[in-house]
């Protein structure tokens, strides 16, 4: 664990002492105390998870801390969670260590199976989540503060541009963002009109 990681830990801590029951405190100890990786990995879970989804290096360790807390949550809270796109991306890839997420994840930090149960589709559906979203969202603040909007962003965005990933080889294909593509545009319409006007001026 490296110093950031200790800061962010001690962080936590100190943030949620005043609020929990001894059992509680327990938890979210062994939640901090956590490894990702058995062993010394040649791709470390922050890695790969920075890797598979396109994020900075920091930014995938702070996904990882929120996975914490919203773990957690999904103890404590007292109610259905339902964690924010990036959280969730957090939580695919763990599911994929299954032994890890299983067998010392799952029996002995949280001490409970924690399954992942996505949507079945539908209005109703949708609703149902964006109310657990919410209330997820509350008991976050109840126990950490405010949760950081880039990695917990408000339900219109949650249930809106963020349902729209999809995955991309970058060696076959060139991603550019919309307001890139028309910054292009707007910048070649500008070339073309400056191109007409030089003729338009030689002509004469």
């Amino acid at each position: 664990m490296d110093t950031v990681d200790l800061q962010v830990h001690t962080a936590l801590r100190a943030e949620s002492a005043e609020t929990l029951s001894p059992a509680e405190s327990a938890l979210l100890e062994r939640i901090q105390a956590f490894s990702f990786d058995d062993g010394a990995p040649a791709l470390p879970f922050a890695d790969r998870l920075a890797r598979e989804n396109g994020w900075s290096p920091r930014y995938a360790q702070r996904a990882i801390e929120e996975y914490r807390r919203f773990m957690f949550l999904a103890i404590v809270a007292g109610h259905p969670v339902t964690p924010s796109d990036q959280v969730d991306q957090v939580w695919h890839l763990h599911l994929l260590y299954t032994r890890l997420y299983w067998n010392r994840f799952c029996a002995e930090v949280l001490q409970h199976d924690l399954h992942h149960q996505p949507t079945i589709g539908g209005p109703e559906e949708g609703r149902k989540f964006a109310r657990w979203y919410e209330r997820t969202l509350a008991s976050y603040r109840r126990h950490f503060g405010d949760p950081p909007s880039d990695l917990w962003p408000v339900a219109a965005i949650r249930f809106g541009d963020d349902t729209h990933h999809v995955r991309v080889n970058l060696r076959r294909n060139v991603v550019v963002s919309k307001a890139q593509l028309r910054c292009v545009i707007e910048l070649g319409t500008a070339a073309i009109l400056t191109l007409l006007l030089i003729a338009s001026i030689l002509e004469f």
